[in-house]
């Protein structure tokens, strides 16, 4: 029988903890869980009792504190935890935000500020960071892919990708595989993996995220701008303003849905504006 009231311990909240490791969450999920689930304990203060109204009464503090976005995610913690509890009927709603097509200016990557990133990589001597920049750009991999790309197959000019029972192929321009090669000779790779850390393992999101962020200080480029899947979204922004081929694009990004390439090839409201001070025939 499902309980509509609960009152919360703190072995309860060390329990989710456990129950999250046993079933065998990332670190990184665990970590954000607990967080998200101390800041709701937190909320609490010494009343430990909880019903539905005042779950409700949280989740309108949440949106009073913090952005839409980031109080969703605490929800989608807080319902885990209620599940965990025994309590799936005091679940929450999410909180629905209307779609918008309109990409947010402040995370928009110009193709200006994508080529003073990778300038200014190699300037200082980051060559594999540039080149691994501006490998996402021009084929519009996603950042896990990178770990495909091995001397033997970009020496054949294609990358393909069999994962979960999908296969996926990656096209590539003569001037990147150019680019990669002349990289592989001057770093003496002779096989295998092409984007790898120091200790010879394929480089990961974490790797290249933070080498990227530190790039921010000497470009002056906004942080919410900088960061990996951005330049994938460049692509898509530059392939169909070239070619108008949404379909193509779907397939060159691995998209099953139409609807997600959209998303990816999606203006900014500030270009919308400028259209709409040009249009002059329906003025009087």
């Amino acid at each position: 029988m499902q309980k509509n009231f609960i009152n919360i311990q703190e072995k309860d909240i060390r329990e989710f903890k456990q129950y999250l490791y046993e079933r065998e969450n990332a670190p990184s999920t665990i970590k954000k869980y607990m967080t998200d689930i101390r800041t709701f304990f937190g909320y609490l203060g010494t009343d430990r009792n909880v019903d539905k109204s005042r779950l409700l009464l949280y989740k309108e503090w949440l949106l009073e504190h913090y952005a839409v976005s980031s109080a969703n995610s605490m929800l989608a913690a807080l319902n885990q935890f209620l599940k965990f509890m025994g309590c799936e009927s005091l679940r929450v709603k999410r909180i629905k935000v209307q779609r918008s097509l309109f990409l947010q200016e402040e995370k928009e990557l110009t193709n200006g500020e994508f080529r003073q990133l990778v300038e200014t990589a190699r300037s200082q001597g980051k060559e594999q960071l540039a080149l691994c920049m501006e490998t996402i750009a021009v084929t519009g991999i996603r950042i896990s892919e990178l770990q495909y790309f091995t001397v033997e197959r970009v020496k054949k000019g294609r990358i393909e990708i069999f994962n979960k029972g999908k296969y996926r192929r990656i096209f590539l321009s003569e001037a990147i595989r150019k680019k990669l090669l002349a990289y592989c000779r001057q770093q003496g790779i002779r096989e295998g993996c092409i984007f790898i850390t120091r200790n010879g393992k394929p480089k990961d999101r974490s790797n290249i995220w933070s080498e990227m962020k530190a790039l921010q200080e000497k470009t002056g480029i906004k942080g919410s701008k900088i960061f990996p899947h951005n330049f994938r979204h460049l692509f898509a922004r530059a392939y169909y303003n070239s070619t108008k081929d949404l379909v193509g694009l779907a397939d060159l990004l691995g998209h099953s849905s139409l609807n997600v390439t959209r998303v990816y090839t999606s203006t900014s409201g500030e270009m919308y504006q400028k259209q709409l001070n040009r249009m002059k025939e329906l003025q009087i």
